[in-house]
């Protein structure tokens, strides 16, 4: 495998957190804020009800929710978050059948430099379509995504919906199966991955998670098999996926057995233990060369079907 993200100049996710259920409200439950100490100290002490703030709103609705302006609008640490250079954000909720797990914060800043995108697709009427994204300096392909609608297991989305599962693309410029490949090898768009957002309603959620050379989303993403029909009963995932900086399968070792992580062991172990997303800032306990990391568990059928993964 050709090294296909460059090392960055600036991360287009700057900040990353977790969110818990307890006593009824939403509690700080971790981490990565970076150089953002005074943003972070608040967040640390904030807490929210159903419906209160942007966790709280994704908690409500029972879906990701797309923040993309917070002058004026229900995101509660506005002043601590202008201070910080910080303008949009995105809420994804974890849920196990009705029962809220986290919630998954991810925030960004808004510059005319940083290129990605994090997008939210809802099905509606048989089709994908885009409920809302945040797109950096990529106007044109945030112009050509409002335009664009996906059937079932069509481009990167569509992949998504009729699978069930994560899906990882490469080269998004120039790959046939990436439907919007010209808008986004003129974005400086490299790679995709796209997984499904489980609703306590069982309506589609899609989110897609798009990372350019110069301002990647993340150096590394991994997709994690957890689903016991693929580890039986030893609490195991299985590294299915990845993608990195450095040359060869992430899947395999070298002796060419699929890597795998055993519960409570490093990060993704912990996700797969508690079934909660895990943010973690090393570099101790990650691979070399990284300093952060989140892992995203994915519920499906009364069990954790899935881990996603991505490191700066």
């Amino acid at each position: 495998m050709e090294p296909v993200i460059d090392t960055p100049v600036s991360t287009f996710i700057q900040a990353s957190e977790v969110w818990v259920p307890k006593d009824g409200r939403l509690v700080h439950g971790g981490g990565d804020y970076g150089e953002l100490a005074d943003f972070a100290a608040v967040s640390g002490k904030e807490s929210f009800g159903h419906g209160e703030g942007l966790p709280g709103k994704a908690w409500a609705e029972g879906r990701p929710v797309v923040l993309k302006e917070f002058d004026g609008s229900y995101f509660k640490r506005t002043e601590a978050a202008k201070a910080a250079g910080l303008t949009c954000a995105v809420a994804v909720p974890v849920f196990d059948g009705a029962e809220l797990k986290a919630v998954l914060v991810v925030l960004c800043g808004d510059d005319a430099v940083r290129t990605g995108a994090i997008e939210v697709w809802r099905e509606d009427n048989r089709l994908l379509m885009l409920d809302d994204g945040y797109y950096g300096a990529a106007k044109h392909f945030e112009w050509v995504s409002k335009h664009t609608h996906f059937p079932r297991g069509q481009g990167l989305p569509g992949g998504v919906w009729a699978s069930m599962t994560p899906m990882m693309m490469r080269d998004l410029g120039s790959g046939y199966r990436f439907i919007r490949a010209d808008a986004a090898g003129k974005a400086g768009l490299t790679t995709g991955l796209g997984l499904p957002v489980p609703t306590p309603t069982g309506e589609t959620y899609v989110l897609t998670l798009l990372s350019a050379r110069g301002t990647p989303l993340a150096r590394r993403f991994e997709m994690w098999d957890a689903r016991s029909a693929i580890v039986g009963a030893k609490k195991e995932a299985v590294l299915t996926d990845g993608i990195c900086e450095r040359e060869g399968p992430l899947w395999v070792d070298e002796t060419g057995t699929p890597a795998r992580a055993k519960a409570w062991e490093g990060p993704v172990g912990r996700a797969l233990a508690s079934g909660l997303p895990v943010v973690e800032r090393g570099p101790a306990g990650l691979p070399a060369g990284y300093t952060t990391m989140v892992a995203l568990p994915i519920h499906q059928g009364g069990e954790l079907a899935h881990i996603v993964a991505w490191y700066c």
